[in-house]
């Protein structure tokens, strides 16, 4: 080995292959390294490097995790009910926490508003039988509701657990979670009134869902290596290679829900744009991109993201309308368009010029009946300093 390792010659790359072992063509990599190093110096790292690659990766780096740490992550609930927390919860409780906290956004009777999609209806006694939606199959409903499309118990129990109620999410107990899912079922016709959903008989009111026989993974969607749902040739002849971009949304609105880039599917054709930036810096990076033979944005400079991810926490930090997005006002306010709620515009018109303050406690303290009966949750963990310019901002009405 000796000899090996002080070879010098054209042959002793396919030496050392032949015969070293696997440790010994790990430490070929760093011994290849040292080729500006005397080889007498390059043997003596061999022992070096190898009592390394022994020792394990992690030492002095971090701790293990603690049962209570792992569990407080591990929240998961699968289809077959794995991670499922033991609990119980009856209809009429489920009732009481609708009522105080499910209502306001999905109706008395889950068919919720102008905003939200139905939970409830379009469901039948037939199809409870048969586990397939027959309304699935056609047009014959004018909105395909929660219950309709539910193929899962577990998925209902799961984003209830951990989304629900929208502005507390988490909030509920697991007993609470269980009430409401029994809840939605007995609104279903799936449950009777008196009926008790539990950790020990949710595999057995699965068999009762609807739509529970509608799931299918024969589809492109599901396995990324499987064929595409559209087939055909004809759409990928004489394509164009350069399309003209002829309108696109102001920058102020461009993340007004988060970077969409961030939210669309790691595989397929479809690429969201990075509404992190502007759009006049997107455009010059896709420029950029499509010259260097890149074509995306995603290849952008690791010194291009930072800056322009620096620039927009420092933005975000300091500009109103910034600070609107950072606490998610957008996601249900406009600039001059009513969303959920009313438009930052409309805000300012009603409110008058000199309205700081009153809008200042009105963010803060939350409420509802100004605007309608959708009740705008309370903002009161959001900094003083930032509801402050935010209020200021609204009764200013420069946007």
């Amino acid at each position: 080995m000796f000899r090996l390792l002080n070879a010098h010659s054209t042959g002793y790359d396919e030496r050392l292959r032949r015969c070293a072992t696997a440790r010994v063509r790990q430490v070929h990599v760093a011994v290849a390294r040292l080729a500006s190093i005397s080889s007498r110096a390059a043997l003596c790292a061999l022992s070096t490097v190898t009592l390394v690659s022994a020792a394990p990766i992690a030492a002095n780096l971090g701790r293990a995790a603690t049962p209570a740490e792992i569990r407080a992550w591990d929240i998961d609930v699968r289809p077959d009910f794995k991670g499922l927390p033991p609990g119980s919860g009856s209809v009429s409780k489920g009732q009481d926490v609708w009522e105080a906290k499910c209502e306001s956004c999905h109706g008395a009777f889950g068919e919720s508003n102008e905003v939200f999609t139905p939970v409830i209806g379009h469901t039948t006694a037939a199809d409870i039988k048969t586990g397939h939606v027959a309304a699935l199959r056609g047009e014959t409903v004018p909105q395909r509701t929660t219950l309709m499309k539910l193929s899962q118990l577990s998925t209902l129990w799961d984003y209830i657990n951990r989304a629900m109620p929208w502005n507390a999410p988490k909030t509920l107990t697991t007993d609470e979670v269980y009430a409401v899912t029994a809840f939605i079922l007995n609104l279903g016709d799936i449950v009777p009134a008196d009926f008790v959903l539990s950790d020990k008989n949710i595999a057995e009111t699965q068999n009762k869902l609807p739509n529970r026989n509608g799931i299918t993974l024969k589809h492109g969607m599901w396995n990324v290596g499987d064929k595409p749902d559209a087939q055909g040739s004809g759409c990928m002849k004489d394509c164009k290679k350069a399309a003209a971009i002829i309108s696109r949304m102001p920058d102020y609105a461009r993340n007004a829900h988060g970077n969409l880039a961030e939210q669309n599917r790691i595989v397929g054709a479809i690429r969201g744009a990075d509404t992190s930036r502007s759009a006049a810096t997107e455009l010059a990076l896709l420029t950029k991109g499509a010259s260097s033979g890149n074509g995306s944005m995603a290849n952008a400079s690791s010194s291009e993201r930072r800056g322009e991810t620096a620039a927009a926490a420092n933005a975000a930090n300091t500009a109103p309308l910034k600070l609107a997005q950072k606490h998610a006002c957008t996601a249900c306010h406009g600039v001059n368009n009513k969303l959920i709620g009313p438009s930052f515009t409309d805000i300012h018109n009603k409110y008058g010029a000199n309205s700081a303050t009153t809008l200042a406690a009105k963010i803060k303290a939350g409420g509802s009946g100004i605007w309608g009966s959708i009740a705008m949750p309370p903002q009161a963990h959001v900094p003083e300093p930032e509801i402050k310019a935010i209020a200021e901002w609204l009764a200013a009405g420069k946007f």
